[in-house]
């Protein structure tokens, strides 16, 4: 039986959009300028305090990136669903998948988890996850595999059918510290970042996953 763990935002969902204006309201109330929206994806990817971090530049002091921080995430819970949505084929291929008895997913994602549960409940596809874990869920984030590791002894299968699914190094870079495989989408924020973190395949819409199992 198949374990397919997901990334969430730039795999699952297109969410550049919110998070770019969540991220440049943040900016507004720290009375600093907006930043461009293609900087920002970038910066997505290691969870909202390191976004924070980046968003701000070095000179930030920690005092100040917390309180960017509280303001973002209060910002991003409202607004979190304005323009978010799932990518083409996303849907379609989820149903597949949550159709097949022998297929158990999973999201592990550096995003809060109560902002992606309401996000995936939002977007219709929450059911199709047993778990979903966020970037507050364990005291470490991705690259750190601890959420794979749970993950596995939750769901009792195997390593060697545990297939870790994401846009950017971070998520490859999770795979192999958890020693299973790891599938690229190449349409995501970060695709560029498998140049220096091959996956062990790419696909260019979530929809060839389930032909491929």
């Amino acid at each position: 039986m198949p374990l397919l763990i997901f990334d969430l935002d730039g795999t699952l969902i297109d969410s550049q959009l919110d998070l770019a204006h969540s991220v440049n309201a943040t900016l507004g109330y720290m009375g600093m300028p907006p930043i461009p929206h293609e900087l920002v994806a970038s910066y997505v990817g290691n969870g909202a305090p390191v976004l924070m971090r980046r968003a701000l530049g070095p000179d930030a002091t920690e005092e100040q990136v917390a309180q960017a921080l509280d303001f973002f995430i209060r910002y991003y819970a409202e607004h979190c669903l304005d323009n978010t949505a799932l990518y083409p084929g996303v849907k379609d291929a989820l149903d597949a998948l949550h159709s097949n008895d022998d297929v158990r997913m999973a999201v592990l994602t550096n995003k809060p988890v109560r902002i992606s549960n309401h996000i995936l409940g939002g977007l219709s596809c929450g059911e199709h996850f047993f778990r979903v874990y966020g970037g507050n869920s364990f005291q470490r984030k991705k690259p750190d595999p601890i959420g794979i590791e749970a993950l596995l002894s939750e769901s009792g299968l195997a390593r060697e059918s545990a297939v870790m699914v994401g846009d950017s190094a971070v998520d490859i870079r999770t795979a192999r510290n958890a020693n299973i495989r790891a599938c690229g989408v190449s349409y995501g924020f970060q695709p560029e970042t498998f140049t220096a973190e091959p996956p062990d395949f790419i696909i260019d819409d979530l929809r060839q996953l389930p032909a491929m199992l």
